[in-house]
């Protein structure tokens, strides 16, 4: 699903039958919405080794949380990509708050154009943003973060994979989370990178936790646990959506999970 820590939706602003499944698990309160929740993400931030003033690029940055966290944790310099402009704002101001303006920045713009990003970086980060994308897109958003990467540079990816039962389980993520997620084979995932001049030095796939009890426990902590649940109980379309969810990543629970990829540019 969307890379970044949640977004707080208003309700005035979402259509909970017709919204993509990342907007609604948002809306309940859900934070980490990525197919491997925390430890995925935790992987790949070991492989890195991120050293203090190594720069960044983050995809599709929304509200700037996890590019904060990046900045305060290790030290790096993030920029950060985001379309949308009200998020733009938003990460800004969340910025200034954390007093990191000279180390984190947020910037308007579309992943599919990353060759108006100034520059080259040490590493570039992207979390469930590629799964969205056609074959087309991947391709053309892959070879954007190539061209964005220092000689030697790492890409750092977060995925839903899928073994089998490829076209069924496509139709039935579209049906449920209302967006067309075409998640690829292990296989596929890495020749893509391939393609793009990405090889892929360290990689893990394990099963899809996005909406496991206990993976939200761990992801959330009791405290946003509890807040999303009540959420889902108390108002039906988001409960119905979220359970439909929840059955479809169940019914493919041997086919569909996470991986976790860690790439350096030729």
């Amino acid at each position: 699903m969307h890379s970044t820590e949640g977004q707080a939706m208003t309700h005035t602003h979402i259509n909970f039958q017709t919204a993509p499944g990342h907007q609604v698990m948002a809306a309940a309160g859900k934070k980490i919405l990525r197919p491997g929740g925390r430890a995925a993400t935790e992987q790949l931030f070991q492989w890195a080794g991120f050293q203090p003033g190594e720069t960044v690029l983050e995809l599709a940055s929304s509200f700037g949380y996890s590019a904060i966290a990046l900045a305060q944790r290790y030290g790096v310099r993030v920029v950060g990509v985001e379309r949308d402009p009200e998020s733009v704002a938003r990460a800004r101001a969340n910025i200034k708050a954390a007093g990191l303006e000279g180390q984190v920045e947020v910037i308007e713009g579309n992943i599919f154009n990353l060759e108006h990003i100034p520059g080259q970086f040490d590493y570039v980060l992207a979390e469930a943003i590629l799964t969205m994308q056609s074959q087309p897109g991947k391709a053309k958003i892959l070879q954007g973060i190539c061209d964005r990467l220092k000689p030697g540079g790492h890409f750092l990816s977060h995925e839903m994979q899928v073994q089998g039962r490829e076209d069924e389980i496509r139709k039935a993520l579209a049906e449920t989370i209302r967006t067309n997620a075409t998640p690829l084979s292990e296989t596929n995932w890495m020749e893509a990178y391939e393609t793009a001049g990405l090889h892929v030095v360290q990689h893990k796939a394990g099963p899809m936790g996005l909406l496991d009890p206990a993976q939200i426990v761990r992801d959330e902590g009791w405290a946003d646990t509890v807040k999303f649940f009540w959420n889902a109980l108390t108002q039906k379309t988001i409960r119905d959506r979220l359970l439909a969810m929840r059955n479809v990543f169940k019914q493919y629970q041997q086919e569909l999970g996470y991986i976790v990829l860690y790439a350096e540019r030729h």
